[in-house]
C-alpha cells in the first residue's frame, strides 16, 4: 500500500518545502501534508501530479527490495492500488535506476483512472489485451480495442477510462 511518509521523505531530500511541492503540483499544502501524514490516500491524478513533480515514476513508491531477482513471477508482482478507484497497476518489472517502468492496468467497467488531464515528463505506450480503453489525449479520443495500441509524450495531458462492459486489461510502458 502507498505510504505518504516516502513522499515527506523524497520531497525533503529533494530540497523541496511543502510550498513549493503544492506550486509543482497546483495541490494544496494542507492536501499535501494529509497525505505526508497517512491522514488521506491519493487520487489516481493527485499521485500522478505528486510523482511527477518530484521526477519519480508511478512505481517508485512501492518498490521491491534492491536485491530483488530480474525476474517478478505472476505471484510475487506488487500491486498499486489506491483509495476510491477500482484500477490495479501491476508492477511487471523490478524497480532500478533505470527509466523505464512497465505496468499491467486493470481497470473496471466504467472506472475513470483520473478525473482531469494529467501531463508528465516522459513518453508512454499501451497495449490492450482485454476489453476496451479509451485515451483522452490533449482534445481527442481515441477508443482502443482487444490488439490496438496507443503511444505518445506523456507531456500532452490524458486520461483514460474504461468504456465496455468487461475488465480491460492493458500493459504500458513509461519512459522518463
Amino acid at each position: 500500500m502507498f505510504n505518504g511518509a516516502e513522499v515527506r521523505q523524497l520531497r525533503q531530500q529533494k530540497r523541496l518545502t511543502l510550498q513549493n511541492l503544492a506550486d509543482r503540483t497546483s495541490l494544496s499544502v494542507s492536501l499535501l501534508s494529509q497525505i505526508e501524514r497517512g491522514l488521506v490516500d491519493p487520487t489516481i491524478s493527485t499521485f500522478w501530479k505528486i510523482c511527477s513533480a518530484l521526477d519519480v515514476p508511478i512505481n517508485h513508491f512501492f518498490q521491491l527490495p534492491p536485491e530483488q531477482d530480474p525476474v517478478i513471477r505472476k505471484d510475487q508482482r506488487k500491486i498499486i492500488e489506491l483509495a476510491e478507484t477500482n484500477v490495479k497497476y501491476h508492477v511487471l518489472t523490478p524497480i532500478q535506476q533505470g527509466k523505464i517502468e512497465f505496468l499491467l492496468v486493470e481497470i473496471e467497467p466504467g472506472e475513470i483512472v483520473q478525473p482531469e488531464l494529467v501531463a508528465h515528463s516522459g513518453e508512454e505506450c499501451g497495449f490492450v489485451l482485454q476489453g476496451e480503453l479509451k485515451v483522452m489525449l490533449d482534445d481527442r479520443e481515441y477508443h482502443l480495442h482487444e490488439g490496438d495500441s496507443i503511444g505518445f509524450p506523456s507531456t500532452h495531458p490524458h486520461r483514460y477510462l474504461n468504456p465496455g462492459k468487461k475488465t480491460s486489461i492493458s500493459i504500458w510502458a513509461r519512459a522518463t
